[in-house]
């Protein structure tokens, strides 16, 4: 089993802008990269033409550290105080319950942890401290 923390970067539409300027400030390596537009349709949220070239998700790795990314979905709003959050990252979906449990207790549930088309086990919650963590399960 593994488990991983990882910090979580949520931009206001210029994730692909941060990434290549850690790119060249960092020695960082781009690991993935994907748009809106390549993800899944799905046909509650359809995505707005000019929102499609936005980053959904992305790993960098600069040294042996991982930074996440994303570009705020489209149609929420950016807000500063959840643009930095801390992804777990786990093999085990037994353990992301747990974590998820755990973190709920006295805080509140964003997204309730369900399987995703990217992860067996993927939710997000804010604990009692007001800490934003992504619970993300490997391997799907």
């Amino acid at each position: 089993m593994t488990v991983r923390l990882v910090p979580y970067l949520v931009m206001d539409g210029n994730a692909n802008e941060a990434i290549e300027f850690y790119e060249k400030a960092l020695d960082a390596q781009v690991l993935f990269k994907q748009t809106f537009g390549e993800m899944p349709e799905n046909p509650e949220y359809p995505l707005p033409e000019n929102t499609k070239n936005l980053i959904s998700h992305a790993t960098i790795k600069v040294g042996e550290t991982e930074l996440m990314f994303s570009d705020a979905f489209p149609g929420q709003a950016h807000q500063i105080g959840t643009n930095v959050t801390i992804c777990i990252s786990t093999d085990d979906a037994e353990k992301a319950q747990k974590y998820f449990d755990g973190l709920q207790d006295g805080g509140r549930v964003e997204m309730p942890l369900q399987e995703t088309f990217f992860s067996p086990a993927y939710g997000s919650v804010i604990d009692k401290f007001g800490v934003f963590f992504q619970i993300f399960t490997e391997g799907k």
